[in-house]
């Protein structure tokens, strides 16, 4: 079903909602959870998930901090491999600085700005490449429940990693652990490939719209 279509359903059933009696809302809603309960007592199966959040929205990065923060809650070992963002030292690696500091918690900024900054196709090869091993390290080892690998998808879209490669590197991982892989342009392989997919989608955005700079806190 696309957006669409989605949103007329959605609609249609809002709507439908709004007629209903009190008691006729209530057995549906009854139906609704007997349609739930099912499908969760049908969800037997248990696997690590390769989870890729994608597309040229905001938040792609953000979605996957809050996955590991409930990693870190339930005391999980995690780690953090950042392939494009590392010049900028972002406040995330201030915010998760008690997890780093008894062990819990990785985090590897390996990347020197976006391409536009660095200016140096070969360097920026060399810097994926190496990020690509650290993150292997952590894909592999299964002590680490989740890796997130962020702004991965860009590295591989401009060719800085190959697609095959990193695709075969997720067939290591160890089958409860999940990996976690953000950027715009994810590649059509990995997408089949992932368990779960998100893209964001681009609606508004202050600097594009309205040419507000970017704010603590919000961007970075």
């Amino acid at each position: 079903m696309d957006n669409q279509s989605y949103q007329t359903t959605s609609d249609t059933s809002v709507a439908q909602s709004k007629s209903l009696t009190p008691e006729q809302y209530r057995k549906k809603m009854q139906r609704r959870k007997q349609v739930q309960d099912q499908r969760i007592a049908d969800a037997s199966l248990e696997k690590g998930l390769i989870v890729v959040n994608t597309g040229n929205g905001k938040g792609k990065t953000t979605a996957s901090l809050g996955m590991v923060l409930r990693s870190l809650g339930h005391g999980y070992k995690v780690a953090i491999i950042q392939f494009i963002k590392g010049a900028w030292e972002p406040s995330e690696k201030k915010a998760f600085s008690t997890w780093k500091e008894n062990g819990q918690l990785q985090f590897h900024a390996m990347g020197e700005g976006f391409t536009w900054e660095t200016q140096d196709r070969d360097r920026d090869i060399e810097k994926a490449c190496s990020a690509w091993n650290k993150g292997l390290e952590y894909i592999r080892n299964p002590e680490y429940k989740l890796v997130l690998l962020d702004e991965i998808n860009i590295a591989m879209k401009l060719g800085y990693l190959r697609v095959e490669e990193v695709l075969a590197g997720l067939e290591e991982k160890p089958q409860r652990n999940h990996v976690i892989l953000t950027g715009r342009g994810a590649p059509q392989s990995l997408i089949e490939k992932a368990d779960l997919v998100t893209e964001m989608s681009l609606i508004k955005h202050p600097f594009r719209d309205q040419s507000i700079k970017a704010q603590p806190g919000i961007e970075y």
